[in-house]
This record gives structure tokens, C-alpha cells and sequence, in this order.
């Protein structure tokens, strides 16, 4: 086995810092979140909105931005932009120039083994980031205690990039989420879930490996490696 990389480390690697696997995606079409995830996030901002005075949206490894400014652009043009926040938070300072100031608009670059945000979210989105993520099942426990009640958690993950120690079966890391709250479709390589969760998963994180080599995407990913540390995962109901 490769040598398990940090946190610290992993970020230096080429396969994270330049990965180009969501850079410049967009937002709907054949290129766009709603094709990855099945929604299109600024609808899904717009239904929320119907029914309560404003509405969040966070991006995790939003790449360019270029979806956040079309949802931007959309909520500006129906007028009701001063209603919604949307948050993009990627690695690298790679974003594209704002075709206006979407002042409801705010990327932040930082590590997301690292970075929490200051509000909870109706949306939470990963499109085709966890492939670059070490700690996959990390990140996607923290983002589920970042929605709000009946928000919606969308990302990619391809099983093939979780590695269970001691010869241990990865579908027991898919069952785990299962049992923690989260909707596990491995067909599609989307995990979701619906209200705040404050899940803690049997596995302790040991480090990455960013020699991987591609994964369904064709693009080279990171193996994530975890140890089975107690029998069961426990979920809590969030308030």
C-alpha cells in the first residue's frame, strides 16, 4: 500500500490543487450540477422560497463559481436576490470574473478539512468534489450538520474510493451512511440527505492516497482510508 498522505500534504498534491474536474461546470445542461445531481439547485432555492423569507445555498468545492453566479444571475433577474445567500468554498483562488457584482454572492478559498461556515443552508451542494477530498466521510458528516431543517445534501462519491483497514467490505462504509441518515445511490455515485443530521460513523480516518488513478470520472481521484474503530454508527435528531 502507498503511503497515507495528511491533510497538509494531500492539499500540495497535483491531483487536488489542479484538478480540473469541476472547474468550469455550470449549472444546468449536459456540463451542469443538474445533471450530476438530478436538481437544479437555484429551482430548488426558488420552491424554498416560496414558503419562507429567505434561503442558503453553500458549494463546496464550487471550482470557478460558474454555477453559484448563473443561480446568482437567475435570483437577480426574478428579484430575489436580497432573499438569498449562496457560498462557494473551493481550494485553490481559481474563480471566474463575476458577470456583475451579485452582491448575494461570496466564494471563499480554504481547506475544507478545515472550514465551517457561519450559518446553516437550505442547500448543500458537492458536485464531483469528494474525489479530491481525503477525509470523504469526514466532510460529508460535517455538511450534514450544516443544513437547516428539511435542507437537502447532494454529492458525488464514488465507493471505489473508500478503503476499509484489515480487508474490510466498503459496503459496510455505504450501510454505515445509511444508518446514519444519509441516501446512499450507489448506481448514480450520489449521496443525499434530508434535514440536519449529527452523524457519527464507526470509522477513524488514517490518511489519503492521491496515486489512485482515475475513477468513473476518467479523472485521477483520491483513495480515502479508514479503520473500523466501534460497532455502529449513531445518529442524533438535530435541532
Amino acid at each position: 500500500m502507498a503511503d497515507l498522505l495528511a491533510d497538509k500534504t494531500l492539499e500540495w498534491s497535483p491531483v487536488v490543487a489542479n484538478n480540473a474536474m469541476n472547474r468550469s461546470r455550470v449549472l444546468t445542461g449536459g456540463n451542469g450540477y443538474s445533471a450530476d445531481i438530478g436538481v437544479d439547485p437555484s429551482a430548488a432555492l426558488i420552491q424554498r422560497l416560496q414558503s419562507q423569507p429567505e434561503a442558503a445555498w453553500l458549494d463546496l468545492c464550487c471550482g470557478e463559481g460558474r454555477a453559484l453566479m448563473a443561480a446568482a444571475e437567475r435570483l437577480e433577474g426574478l428579484g430575489l436576490a436580497e432573499r438569498v445567500a449562496l457560498v462557494g468554498v473551493d481550494l485553490v483562488d481559481y474563480f471566474a470574473p463575476r458577470p456583475a457584482p451579485l452582491p448575494c454572492l461570496r466564494l471563499y478559498v480554504a481547506s475544507l478539512h478545515r472550514w465551517t461556515p457561519e450559518r446553516r443552508f437550505d442547500q448543500i451542494t458537492c458536485v464531483h468534489g469528494l474525489h479530491y477530498i481525503g477525509d470523504k466521510l469526514g466532510l460529508l458528516t460535517r455538511a450534514a450538520s450544516w443544513l437547516k431543517p428539511g435542507g437537502r445534501l447532494y454529492a458525488n462519491l464514488d465507493p471505489n474510493n473508500l478503503v476499509l483497514a484489515d480487508g474490510g467490505d466498503r459496503a459496510q462504509m455505504l450501510r454505515a451512511l445509511c444508518d446514519a441518515g444519509f441516501e446512499v445511490d450507489v448506481e448514480r455515485r450520489l449521496v443525499t440527505a434530508t434535514d440536519r443530521l449529527e452523524a457519527q460513523l464507526p470509522f477513524r480516518y488514517l490518511g489519503a492516497v492521491d496515486a489512485a488513478g482515475p475513477n468513473y470520472t476518467g479523472q485521477p481521484a483520491v483513495d480515502a482510508h479508514y479503520k473500523l474503530r466501534s460497532p455502529a454508527p449513531r445518529r442524533s435528531p438535530a435541532g
